[in-house]
């Protein structure tokens, strides 16, 4: 697969749009009233953040995996919660990272 010059220009773009993503995700986590379910999730979203603000490839591997089967399993997050990390992940696909560990 070859890419653009459009498309590798746009990276930057997009990494910052998850990192903003991020940071509402952190907001809306940090306001939740469950700090028993919002605690392990707004600490994986903190190194979400970390790493993606340090280009680390594997870190937002392993942190969106983690992120997306804490929430998964946590109860009674607001559905802003899905629809932040889901945009998160479209953002850093476009930047160039790979998000999942296995092919969907």
């Amino acid at each position: 697969m070859t890419t653009t010059s459009s498309e590798s220009s746009d990276r930057p773009l997009h990494r910052q749009n998850a990192i903003d993503l991020v940071g509402q995700l952190l907001t809306v986590l940090r306001q939740h009233g469950d700090r028993a379910t919002a605690d392990p999730l707004t600490e994986l979203a903190e190194h979400l953040d970390r790493a993606v603000r340090s280009f680390h490839m594997e870190a937002i591997r392993f942190r969106m995996f983690s992120f997306d089967r804490g929430a998964q399993a946590a109860a009674g997050l607001p559905p802003t919660v899905r629809e932040l990390f889901d945009r998160i992940r479209l953002e850093l696909e476009a930047a160039g990272f790979a998000t999942r560990s296995v092919a969907n």
